[in-house]
């Protein structure tokens, strides 16, 4: 009899271990007034919402994006995230292709729940054969892409089970990048 009460008791010490780590998992740590969000959690998301389709100019221009690789450097306050990119125009085909990284911070948008680009700045444009499309067309395409991206898309969205948990009377108030994490932090 005593052994199965300590077995039950190890089984559900065990569970209960396992189920922390599957949150950990989604979150990777919270502490006081703020949460931690790793690198590989944001990839994952992003990794789900890629490839995306961005038609400007009534339909005349399309850029694809794809292949999302993001990077928190420890000693950069802000994200790095490398796309492969393709450009089509109206009555051609894959114009131009490449790849393009940006650099920027994030902020949090409540409407949507995420973590939203803030300040992209484009650090890196590789379009072989781009000719005098990276002049300007090109350039000005991925600028208005990286907008509307921004404006509309999170690169991370929490899930309503972590916002329901959130301290009573703390709300999020900012988002930081520090020691290759993003923090969210939380106040009153």
């Amino acid at each position: 009899m005593r052994a199965r009460t300590l077995t039950l008791a190890f089984a559900l010490i065990a569970s209960a271990t396992l189920a922390g780590c599957e949150t950990m998992n989604t979150v990777s740590g919270w502490l006081g007034n703020k949460i931690a969000f790793t690198e590989p959690q944001l990839q994952r998301h992003l990794d789900h919402n890629f490839p995306r389709e961005f038609d400007k100019l009534g339909g005349l221009v399309s850029a694809k994006l794809s292949r999302p690789r993001l990077t928190i450097p420890r000693d950069d306050t802000r994200l790095h995230l490398d796309f492969d990119i393709s450009v089509s125009a109206l009555g051609a085909k894959n114009i131009s292709s490449g790849s393009f990284t940006l650099v920027s911070g994030l902020r949090y948008n409540p409407t949507t729940q995420g973590l939203h680009l803030h300040n992209p700045e484009l650090a890196n444009i590789n379009m072989p054969n781009a000719g005098s499309l990276l002049s300007g067309g090109t350039r000005e395409l991925l600028n208005a892409v990286l907008v509307e991206y921004a404006n509309e898309q999170p690169v991370y969205r929490l899930n309503d089970d972590l916002l329901r948990k959130l301290p009573a009377g703390k709300h999020i108030v900012s988002t930081d990048i520090e020691d290759g994490l993003v923090v969210v932090r939380l106040g009153k």
